[in-house]
């Protein structure tokens, strides 16, 4: 099996929505928080919706006509499947990052599966958004107890702020920030 990263296409809008809540799903239930599937899909079930895919869509499409101000891709696991005598490629869409050019770049959505976490595939996205966001200064929200994506986000030069919020008053999310490169091409700070 194969993975390709490559820009967001419209027709993948409706496939990221349910790919969000696949996620979310996965990545997020935890006792202690009070969030388990119910929760889940009543705050981001709608990502799976009509609603919610045309939004990933007008999402697309904007990247692709200002792809200056907006960050769209998309990792697609590629398998040939036998489909009666003849090999079929079978394309799923795995993985996205989306990001936003502000006063400083503002990086989310990230996720991966989990069937395709460990492949190094989380530093390909990262290192193609790093590129596209040059030296500019970034920042994130993460999930306080989603430790191996704090871990992924320290290793590509994100630190914690302090700052913390409570996502639909129960998801405890911590900012992180990337400090800008300073024009030698060190980092300021």
């Amino acid at each position: 099996m194969t993975h390709v990263i490559e820009p967001a296409l419209p027709d993948d809008a409706s496939r990221l929505g349910p790919l969000l809540l696949r996620a979310w799903l996965q990545t997020y239930p935890h006792r202690g928080a009070g969030i388990d599937e119910e929760w889940i899909r009543e705050h981001r079930g709608s990502s799976a919706t009509a609603e919610g895919i045309a939004r990933w869509r007008d999402f697309i499409e904007a990247a692709l006509r200002d792809p200056d101000l907006l960050f769209c891709r998309v990792v697609r696991s590629e398998a040939e499947a036998e489909a009666g005598a003849s090999a079929e490629t079978v394309r799923e869409i795995v993985g996205v990052l989306c990001g936003r050019r502000g006063e400083e770049v503002t990086l989310g959505p990230m996720y991966l599966l989990n069937h395709v976490r460990g492949r190094g595939l989380g530093d390909r996205l990262m290192a193609e958004f790093l590129d596209w966001a040059g030296g500019a200064r970034m920042r994130l929200w993460v999930t306080e107890y989603n430790e191996g994506a704090v871990r992924f986000y320290r290793r590509h030069g994100f630190e914690t702020t302090g700052d913390r919020e409570l996502w639909q008053g129960r998801l405890p999310n911590v900012r992180m920030t990337r400090e800008a490169a300073s024009p030698a091409g060190g980092r300021d700070g």
